[in-house]
């Protein structure tokens, strides 16, 4: 049976090593016909924008899922010598514990392959498009910047830099969104001007999961924006106190600091609206750091992606949806 292909914006969170379920979902939501990147958008945050950059570039879904499924993430932990001590010591005079270098290596060389290398790459073709010129690219990378104290959507940002979004390499996008604090470096964005440098990071500091990111303020959308999110569904009903238990002052320091990554997302996931075009990947406390995933776990997630985009595409409609949300 054929497959009518339609085009769908797409939003995904991050999530470090949880990014498998990501394309778990990716490749469901494409063996129903649905098609992203170029005229339609992906944006994504952290592990997000590595799968959302793939699937911007046009990585068919089968070599995507190979490629995930043989990634060795262990080798993304490329500290200096000396085991621990060097990794403190970059603590300490780099702002993280392990360069980055393998991941940006890693993504530029599969996005190469695709014949991406710039933004320039990703600009859009749709004639159809009433989108401002500096939002004509078919991915959007969530960065946050610590300098500025900013949420940067690149290459949308890139001019208020001082520089030219199509001559931007993606893979250093990718890697500063992917710049996990204290886990990793922060990334460098040398400005023209001034000889001054923006201090990126992991853009889940700010918003993991930027699901509004492509929503028009007036009008009717042309075609639905989906987004994966790497949790469960939020429970109805009344709030309680189990999400970050406080128990002592450390306790309350990672709470504080839950709260201040998370508050900014959670609050979408109070629309129905927003959950009403999410699909929720249950990882069952897979941290975003286990890089040392065993391949039962890797398939684990990737199932329960795949379920969960089958699960949300059973009741999904567009059209009932931009009547209820949309009117």
């Amino acid at each position: 049976m054929e497959t009518t292909e339609r085009n769908a914006d797409l939003v995904l969170e991050g999530g470090g090593v949880k990014g498998i379920g990501l394309v778990g979902a990716v490749s469901a939501l494409y063996e129903a016909g649905y098609r992203f990147g170029r005229p339609g958008r992906v944006a994504g945050t952290s592990a997000g924008s590595i799968v959302g950059a793939l699937v911007a570039a046009g990585m068919p879904v089968s070599q995507m899922v190979d490629v995930m499924r043989d990634l060795d993430y262990r080798r993304f932990q490329d500290g200096p010598p000396f085991g621990a001590l060097g990794r403190g010591l970059s603590l300490l005079t780099q702002l993280g514990r392990y360069r980055g270098d393998h991941l940006r290596g890693w993504i530029a060389a599969q996005l190469a392959s695709l014949g991406v290398r710039t933004f320039g790459d990703l600009r859009l073709r749709d004639p159809g498009s009433d989108l401002p010129p500096e939002q004509q690219y078919g991915l959007v990378v969530i960065v946050s910047d610590a300098t500025n104290g900013r949420m940067v959507r690149l290459p949308w940002d890139y001019a208020r830099y001082g520089l030219d979004p199509d001559e931007q390499p993606v893979a250093d996008a990718v890697r500063a969104s992917s710049s996990i604090p204290f886990f990793f470096r922060p990334y460098r964005l040398r400005l023209p001007r001034g000889g001054k440098t923006a201090i990126c990071t992991d853009g889940g500091m700010l918003s993991n999961y930027p699901i509004n990111i492509f929503d028009r303020a007036e009008g009717t959308p042309r075609w639905p924006t989906f987004g994966v999110k790497l949790s469960a569904r939020p429970p109805d009903g009344l709030w309680d106190s189990t999400w970050a238990p406080v128990r002592g002052p450390i306790g309350l320091g990672k709470a504080l600091m839950a709260t201040m990554m998370n508050a900014h997302d959670r609050l979408y996931l109070d629309d129905p609206a927003v959950c009403a075009r999410t699909m929720f990947v249950p990882t069952d406390g897979v941290r975003s750091t286990d890089f040392d995933l065993s391949e039962s776990i890797r398939e684990k997630l990737y199932a329960q992606g795949r379920a969960a985009a089958n699960d949300f595409l059973t009741t999904w409609d567009f059209e009932g949806y931009l009547r209820k949300w949309r009117r």
